[in-house]
């Protein structure tokens, strides 16, 4: 439970972040003072009943109140401990803060693309891949240890083609936008009231294209009948293709794009998401009532089972909402000494009124 994504707004609906409640459905809130001692021992012994630790905390800290991972796995030889930092374990930068933005700067993907980086995908490349560590582990039945390389490396691993673009010839990177360094054409072109993205992967999709900009003349044209000489072309090549786009609507594109194989799409606004069908059939808006806010809505998994479906969801909890359920439950303790607990401050329990 992301506890600091609680103030991360506005936007708010009542006292909720919209941010925190974007991240947290179908989870329990146990609120734990971890610097107590009692609190600690309460995260040992959930880790004792637990399959997976994750943790994103300065590398030491956890380990200065016995909670690292050579304590946890004294106690629990079997977890996948998980730890996600801002730069790695070791290294001259390893007690550094790591957050989106300066891991989309310090990764290079912010030299890539200008300034304007979306948002988040720096944060969500680590849980994607932790997740996946998690249940590989799980799996081979091995313990995980701790995680090198934080959020501002991990990026790196994504730079593919431009990271080895650089390592084997020596060319640094440029500011394409929406373009791509290596595929001509592929990127954002303006139409007549938006923007429609069209890729031609290869000399037969831009031969289509062409048929259906009808600009026939262009695919016939010496200096564009391959991809390297489109990419040594791109300039004039993009400025003929961009005039013509501008003429039509973005519908009418659409209706002529559809079923060429050609890749392309419109770029929606979130109006425009969320009320496109395929968006709407695959089930990625999940609506649920949540106790203090009422109705709200967050998007789906993306990921589908065959063979079963995804059940209701929960909605994102309120801090420490489970405490006294998890303690009973995980860990068998008694209504008198979860009292104690609460009387000390080593948990805290958010009643739902």
């Amino acid at each position: 439970l992301i506890l600091y994504f609680l103030a991360w707004g506005p936007p708010f609906v009542g006292t909720e972040s919209i941010y925190f409640l974007s991240v947290n459905r179908n989870k329990k809130s146990i609120a734990v003072n971890m610097k107590n001692p009692k609190g600690a021992k309460i995260i040992r012994e959930l880790a004792a009943v637990s399959d997976v630790f994750v943790e994103n905390y300065v590398p030491g800290k956890l380990a200065e109140m016995g909670l690292g991972y050579e304590d946890i796995n004294k106690i629990a030889p079997h977890i996948v401990y998980c730890s996600i930092t801002g730069y790695g374990q070791t290294g001259p930068a390893f007690q550094r803060a790591g957050y989106d933005s300066v891991a989309a700067a310090v990764s290079g993907l912010m030299h890539i693309t200008g300034p304007e980086v979306l948002r988040a995908v720096s944060d969500f490349i680590p849980a994607v891949r932790t997740s996946v560590l998690s249940h590989g582990a799980l799996l081979a039945m091995a313990p995980l240890g701790s995680y090198p390389g934080g959020p501002p490396l991990r990026p790196v691993a994504c730079l593919t083609h431009i990271a080895a673009n650089y390592l084997n010839c020596k060319m640094e990177a440029k500011r394409w936008g929406t373009a791509h360094g290596s595929i001509v054409p592929y990127q954002a072109f303006k139409t007549k009231d938006g923007y429609l993205v069209v890729g031609a992967g290869n000399d037969q999709q831009f031969v289509t294209v062409c048929k259906i900009l009808n600009l026939l003349e262009v695919s016939k044209d010496s200096r564009y009948k391959t991809n390297k000489l489109r990419v040594q072309n791109r300039k004039e090549l993009i400025e003929i293709l961009s005039a013509r786009f501008s003429e039509k609507m973005t519908t009418k594109w659409l209706e002529l794009f559809e079923g060429s194989g050609v890749p392309y799409g419109p770029i929606n606004s979130m109006q425009q998401v969320f009320s496109d069908p395929q968006v709407l059939h695959n089930g990625l808006i999940m609506e649920m009532d949540h106790p203090t806010v009422g109705k709200i809505a967050v998007p789906g998994p993306a990921v589908r089972y065959s063979e079963f479906s995804a059940s209701k969801p929960k909605p994102p909890p309120l801090v420490g909402q489970h405490t006294a359920e998890v303690l009973k439950g995980a860990l068998g303790y008694e209504d008198n000494a979860i009292e104690e607990l609460l009387r000390t401050g080593a948990v805290v329990q958010h009643e739902v009124k």
